[in-house]
């Protein structure tokens, strides 16, 4: 990028409207965006630019850009909305505080950033996260091709709706996580929240941990591959599942007609509907837990 700088911008504070609008090829290095103008939109329009060590604390400073780098700067949560319908982005060592800090963009990519921000990455292309914290309610919503390693979130919501998308190495402690998502693969992370990934398609766990009440239910074509679950009760309601669970599950219930769950150990087997006649064993052994439904089926 600095082939092309024409520009740049240090040691500044701005705080009217627009104040860098429809920028090309610049490095602003050092500045503020705050102050009693109170004024919008700093960046918007922007092209190949470049942004280190800066302070944001205004509204929507990055929206309609092409081509931007973020580093070591801070967006406090002041800064609602700031990076939308923006793409080719690299964002690096930065606090996201805002509120809705990123929508709408494609291409970018976040490494060792610090996210503080509800309703963050609605409706992005094309994000990978890496080496990043986050906290967020409905995280990354109707998101298509997320590439995330090494972070760690809490919150709630998270990745409902999300499509063709990569975990590994991930913490998500996030309750109703990834219902509705298509096309993911979890690897080598745990995955601890209430009523995990409900009503996903085509959704598989490798080496995974995962923790909390009823899990995976209403689900299509979904796999666990060498996987823990810890406190989960009533799992694989009226799911598709293809699963080896190499530790304890408290109940099944319900796994569809062509399901296969082996695991370590079952404490029950609940079938009270028809077409609950998915194969439940125990690993290690030829025969097929037979534990007393808590209903027969009428």
């Amino acid at each position: 990028m600095t082939e092309l700088i024409d520009e740049v911008i240090e040691n500044q504070t701005f705080d009217q409207e627009r104040a860098l609008y429809g920028a090309r090829n610049a490095v602003v290095r050092g500045c503020r965006f705050d102050g009693p103008a109170d004024g919008e939109s700093a960046f918007k329009e922007c092209e190949n630019i470049e942004v280190d060590d800066c302070f944001f604390n205004l509204r929507y400073p990055l929206w309609h850009d092409h081509g931007l780098v973020i580093r070591n700067s801070e967006l406090t949560v002041n800064c609602r909305a700031a990076l939308w319908y923006t793409d080719h982005v690299t964002v690096e060592n930065t606090k996201l505080h805002g509120i809705k800090a990123l929508r709408e963009c494609a291409d970018a990519r976040l490494v060792g950033c610090d996210i503080v921000s509800p309703e963050f990455g609605w409706s992005v292309r094309g994000v990978a996260m890496e080496n990043c914290t986050a906290q967020s309610e409905y995280f990354m919503m109707r998101s298509t091709g997320l590439r995330f390693a090494n972070v760690r979130f809490s919150g709630k919501y998270s990745f409902q709706y999300i499509e063709d998308a990569v975990f590994e190495n991930c913490v998500l402690d996030t309750k109703d996580a990834f219902w509705h998502a298509r096309n993911v693969v979890v690897r080598n992370s745990v995955v601890k929240g209430e009523y995990l990934g409900w009503y996903s398609e085509n959704v598989t766990f490798e080496n995974c941990r995962i923790i909390g009440t009823q899990p995976l239910c209403y689900c299509r074509g979904l796999r666990l591959v060498n996987c823990e679950m810890v406190d989960c009760d009533l799992a694989f309601e009226r799911s598709e599942v293809q699963a080896e669970v190499v530790s304890p599950v408290v109940s099944i219930k319900n796994p569809l007609e062509g399901s296969r769950v082996s695991v370590a150990a079952v404490g029950e087997v609940i079938r009270d509907i028809a077409g609950a006649t998915g194969v439940v064993e125990i690993l290690g052994t030829d025969a097929e837990d037979e534990a007393e439904p808590v209903r027969a089926c009428a």
